[in-house]
Formats: C-alpha cells, structure tokens, sequence
C-alpha cells in the first residue's frame, strides 16, 4: 500500500486530466457536505405506509426482461412482481458490495494519520455505508420479497478480492458498484410510477453516494500515478475481473421461478437482450471513460471489461 502525504499533492503531481487536488481540502469540502447533506433513515422514511397498488418496484425499463419475448407473454402483474423481487435482489447485492466496500476503507486507512481530515472522512463514508446496508435490509423485509444473498462462488470471489487487493484495486472496485446502481436509481428516485418508499431509499443513496465517488475518484487518480508499476498492472487484471463478476452477480437467477418463470429461459433472454446490453453499457459509461483516462482500462483488463 502506497502512503501520500499532503506535501506529494503541492509538488504538481498530474494525470491526463489534470492537476491532482491536495488530498486534505478534498476531504474536508467533503466533510462539510456531509455535516450538512446526511441522512438518518429510519426518521427520514415513512417505513409504515402501505405500498400504492399497481406501482412498480423498479422502474420496468431497468427490469432485466424489459423488452424480451417472455416479458411481452407476461401480465402487468406479474411484471410488477418481478420488479418487487429484482428490487430485493438488487438492495441483496448493495448490502454484499457495501460490507466488501467499509473493509477496503479500512484497510485503506489502517497506516494513515487518524487526524487527518482524509481519514475522517474515510470513517464518515464507513458510518454512511452502515446506515445504507441497514437501509436496504430494511427495505428487503418491508417489500415482502426475500433476501437474495450472491452465490457462494461471488461470495467467496468478494473474500478473495478484498485479501488481495490493490488500493488502487480497491477504489476501482468501490466506483464500479457505485457508479452503475448511482445511474439506475437517478432513474428511479424521481420516477412517479415507482413505490414512494423505493423513491426514497434511492434519493438518500443518490445524494450520499455522491460524496462517495468524489472521494473514491481523486484517491484513483492519485494512486495511478503513485503506486508501484506492479500495483497498477495487478490493478488492471483484477479490475477487469471485478468488473466481470459484478456484472454476472447483477441479476439473481433465484428471482425467476420465485415469481413463477422458468429460469433457464429467462436467463437465456436477459443473456440475448439487446436493451439489458445497451442499459448496463450505458450505466457503466460514464466510469468506463474516466477508468480509460486514467490508465486503468489497458492490456487484459480492458478485455475482461469489454467482456462485461
């Protein structure tokens, strides 16, 4: 793991985008967000009001079927139901991803100055990532659909990972499943047709997710240009395979028959869908292009990521 000091960000360290921000004022715009933009859910949602008949629990475009063959043979009912269950699965997979994510801040943290205004803030996205996997818990239970939990191969995929990660690897890893979910629910949080309560589960994650990204973004970038050349190759390669395993974990295949569809079949449809391709190409867009700017995305972990 590769320590920076204040003094390394005022020497003109710089990426192709630029002048790398001293990583203390970062941190501390940061920290004043947060005193001002965080979010107790438990008081700010209204976890007693009965969910609306016939609305949706995902917005239905973002529902893996949309689209499909079979999706046009089902009812509207029995679409709103895959979405209560797909909602669950994703809210599963968030809580999955945020134990793996407050690890790696850990570890991130563990040699560094616990004064400093960067790792403060690092133990302020820890409190924020607890109350959100309370959150989507929460949110699980009250929708009436079950807890999905990931295989037991993503399970110990995610063990493996967050052992042998890079810090870099690690920040690559916390935007990937950050900035993907951040797209879909700025989708969802203002779209009138979804349950209130999914509406304000993602409007707290949006907001607070923000600051995470920022945070997750600028010590990328520092550590691309810091950490040692075998670092940031190992960075590529599992990068690449994250990016691989989170896209397959994406969909839990347990939804299907749950909701009464034959599910080798409906996985056969998701794997063919032209629309679930461009959705999680979209999504992952606007990291993909950041990741190449700065160096992640080259030799065999851009081809894992294609392959994503």
């Amino acid at each position: 793991m590769t320590t920076v000091t204040d003094a390394d960000a005022l020497e003109g360290l710089r990426d192709a985008l630029g002048l790398l921000r001293d990583r203390e004022q970062v941190a501390e715009r940061l920290l004043a967000s947060s005193a001002k933009h965080s979010f107790d859910p438990d008081k700010e949602l209204d976890w007693d009001a009965p969910l609306e008949e016939g609305k949706w629990f995902w917005p239905p475009e973002l529902v893996s079927l949309y689209g499909t063959p079979m999706w046009r043979r089902m009812s509207e009912e029995q679409r709103i139901l895959l979405s209560r269950h797909e909602a669950a699965a994703l809210a599963s997979l968030g809580i999955w991803f945020e134990v793996i994510l407050m690890q790696l801040l850990v570890r991130h943290i563990y040699d560094k100055a616990a004064t400093s205004a960067h790792v403060r803030y690092a133990l302020t996205e820890i409190e924020d990532e607890c109350r959100h996997s309370k959150m989507f818990a929460r949110l699980i239970s009250r929708s009436g659909a079950p807890y999905y939990p990931v295989s037991r191969l993503h399970q110990n995929l995610g063990r493996l990972f967050k052992t042998v990660s890079t810090t870099p690897g690690s920040f690559t890893a916390t935007l990937l499943g950050e900035e993907v979910l951040d797209w879909m629910q700025r989708l969802t949080f203002p779209d009138e047709r979804v349950q209130p309560l999914i509406r304000g589960v993602t409007r707290i994650h949006v907001v607070e997710e923000a600051r995470h990204v920022r945070y997750a973004r600028e010590e990328l970038r520092r550590q691309m240009v810091t950490a040692p050349r075998w670092s940031r190759e190992f960075t590529r390669v599992t990068s690449g395979e994250f990016a691989r395993v989170f896209s397959v974990a994406f969909i839990n295949p347990a939804v299907y028959p749950d909701v009464g569809l034959d599910q080798r079949e409906a996985l056969a449809q998701v794997r063919a869908s032209g629309h679930r391709r461009e959705v999680m190409r979209t999504g992952a867009k606007r990291l993909t292009d950041f990741l190449d700017d700065i160096g992640v995305l080259r030799g065999v972990g851009r081809r894992l990521w294609r392959a994503s």
